[in-house]
């Protein structure tokens, strides 16, 4: 039942970052000193997950070159003050696989997901959204899901949080009911991806952290797309919530969107006050 793969997706161009997101993938930009991808892949670890499959796209080479070794700087810093910057991203080199695919067209969350099959095969699988950078005091988010996956090892599970109504235009959002016995756990029967305030069926609304079940893919591959023409993993995780295969956890700790620049901004002060450097 031990989740062994976490994906990345990753292949989305970061046009809310432009023009720096021109040159630079979005999951480069850094919190403090290191990026955002890098703060994914070690809430990965944290829960024991060292394959990490990354769906990317031919412009993101960054992404890669920055888990590979680096000589160069390397020696430029050995036996100096800095020579111990690069051991969390070395530590992460050394003890991680990973594998990369191309998502050929941006065509939603749940295609790129879909993307991903040939490196994921046919386990249950982690996904983190690196845009959701997630702050916690304990145990981390996959953390406390890998353990309600061993609780419901043939349910799909997504974190979810509340938000403010006047904001679930900005998410999927579920209509569950919480499991008995619990106060963080739903069953869930329906989602809304992004509903008009009037139509939410709640305001508790689906963030970047999942764990799926291997029918996730033949679900996604009968799934229509939306009007915009993408692939919504809501729509295929609402095909199996009406089968009783779905679990929202309401997770504990703090997530910042830092796909957007306020909540990139909120991110970097949180952090900078944390290590005492505000």
């Amino acid at each position: 039942m031990k989740i062994n793969k976490c994906l990345f997706p990753v292949a989305g161009y970061g046009t809310r970052f432009l023009p720096a997101t021109k040159a630079i993938p979005k999951e480069m930009l850094p919190i403090l000193t290191k990026p955002l991808i890098q703060y994914g892949v070690e809430e990965a670890i944290s829960a024991e997950i060292y394959n990490l499959a990354l769906v990317t796209n031919v412009n993101k080479k960054a992404i890669k070159n920055y888990f590979e070794a680096h000589a160069e700087i390397e020696n430029s810093i050995k036996g100096t003050a800095k020579e111990n910057l690069l051991d969390e991203v070395n530590y992460i080199s050394e003890r991680c696989d990973f594998s990369y695919i191309n998502q050929e067209q941006m065509l939603g969350l749940g295609h790129a997901i879909n993307t991903s099959k040939p490196l994921i095969g046919s386990d249950a699988f982690a996904v983190i959204l690196p845009d959701d950078l997630c702050i916690t005091q304990g145990d981390t988010v996959l953390m406390q899901m890998s353990k309600l996956h061993n609780q419901y090892p043939d349910s799909c599970i997504v974190a979810i949080e509340e938000v403010p109504f006047e904001e679930v235009y900005k998410y999927g959002i579920i209509d569950g009911k919480l499991i008995a016995g619990s106060t963080d756990v739903y069953q869930v029967n329906n989602m809304v991806e992004k509903p008009n305030k009037e139509d939410a069926p709640s305001n508790l609304a689906i963030i970047g952290r999942y764990i799926l079940t291997p029918e996730i893919f033949s679900v996604l591959e009968k799934t229509q797309p939306d009007k915009n023409g993408e692939i919504q993993i809501t729509d295929a995780l609402m095909t199996l919530a009406k089968q009783g295969k779905v679990i929202a956890y309401k997770f504990q700790g703090k997530r910042y969107d830092c796909g957007s620049i306020k909540g990139f901004l909120a991110a970097t002060n949180y952090l900078a006050k944390w290590h005492n450097l505000l």
